[in-house]
């Protein structure tokens, strides 16, 4: 029972020490924050449903809450909407999981808390996402053609390739650029990071909200402090 006590005592704290080591040799670059800049999610919902819509839903998300970042029902059906699907309806796709998994061994993840999904202890989703997007190269021993940086022998092809452009890993284990896309580097960064922008938004709608609900409550109970504090004082005061 003893040796029993102390292996669960011990086993939390060597699996922290795990996530941290696993951390510290995945190198990531750091993802700009977009939470609050509304033209940002709103590109990035673009990208979303250009690119990524096809064949990785968000399953939990309504169209219609992306009037939170500013967009009007019709700008959504106008922009966003390219079937018959209701703004009111979920973010979801054609594709049945069966068929994905016999065209792509696997289906491809839901994306609405990836971001979420894929923070740990050590590092951010956002960070792995942004690194993960930006980390394609040719790889010709791949089925796909490609391979990541982040994700090694990656399933996934690179949707965003024509953007990108195409990479390649040289011998010093760098990434060149070695055929231009449409986007020059800065300007495909700049995509990228409206995209995971807007990934981690879907994974928590409420986040913007609830940052700003909690400093006012901490306000709040400052200033209820200070009465509290001087209503104690009164009390007490024949005491003290």
């Amino acid at each position: 029972m003893r040796k029993l006590l102390i292996a669960l005592f011990w086993a939390p704290l060597l699996a922290s020490v795990q996530v941290f080591a696993a951390g510290a040799d995945l190198h990531l670059d750091k993802a700009p924050d977009r939470g609050r800049d509304y033209a940002a999610l709103q590109n990035g919902a673009k990208v979303f449903v250009n690119y990524c819509l096809n064949c990785h839903s968000a399953s939990y998300m309504r169209y219609n809450r992306l009037t939170d970042i500013g967009l009007t029902e019709q700008q959504i059906k106008d922009n966003l909407l390219f079937t018959q699907d209701k703004v009111g309806e979920l973010m979801t796709i054609a594709m049945r999981r069966a068929e994905a998994k016999q065209w792509f061994g696997a289906p491809p993840p839901d994306l609405t808390v990836i971001a979420r999904a894929r923070s740990t202890a050590a590092y951010s989703g956002a960070d792995w996402l942004y690194t993960y997007l930006r980390g394609f190269y040719r790889d010709d021993g791949r089925p796909t053609g490609w391979n990541n940086t982040v994700f090694a022998n990656v399933g996934m092809p690179h949707a965003l390739w024509e953007l990108q452009g195409e990479q390649v890993m040289g011998k010093d284990h760098r990434l060149t650029l070695a055929k231009p896309g449409l986007l020059q580097p800065a300007e495909y960064d700049a995509m990228v990071a409206d995209l995971v922008g807007f990934l981690n938004y879907i994974g928590e709608p409420v986040q913007n909200f609830r940052k700003h609900l909690g400093v006012v409550v901490l306000i709040a109970l400052a200033i209820l402090f200070v009465f509290a504090y001087a209503l104690k004082r009164e009390y007490w005061r024949d005491i003290h």
